[in-house]
């Protein structure tokens, strides 16, 4: 069975960073792309940052330059690091990923960028 669990969000200030870490366990037998997603109160999922084919990476315009996704082989994570962060952030991210065209969620981790 596979499993995403999300770890790493919080309350921080205007500005400020966080590091989500999404760790990945179960048998997969090829990863064609991870990303992360996030939810705002009363808008629908959007795609925040995408990797595939481990390398390749995308982002949404409202966070290129301030959040980059990576991923740790060795510990089976995926990591999203957001500097600069801006109320509008603030949402749930959720951790995704792609598997011979299945989707894998995980339960997703708030963000909230606030003084």
């Amino acid at each position: 069975q596979v499993q995403l669990v999300e770890s790493g969000g919080g309350l921080v200030q205007p500005g400020g960073s966080l590091r989500l870490s999404c760790a990945v366990s179960g048998n997969i037998p090829s990863i064609n792309a991870m990303g992360w997603y996030r939810q705002a109160p009363g808008k629908r999922r959007e795609l925040v940052a995408l990797m595939t084919g481990g390398v390749i990476t995308d982002y949404v315009d409202s966070v290129k330059g301030r959040f980059t996704i990576s991923r740790d082989n060795s510990k089976n994570t995926v990591y999203l690091q957001m500097n600069s962060l801006k109320p509008e952030d603030t949402a749930v991210y959720y951790c995704n990923l792609v598997s011979f065209g299945v989707d894998y969620w995980g339960k997703g981790t708030l963000v909230t960028v606030s003084s």
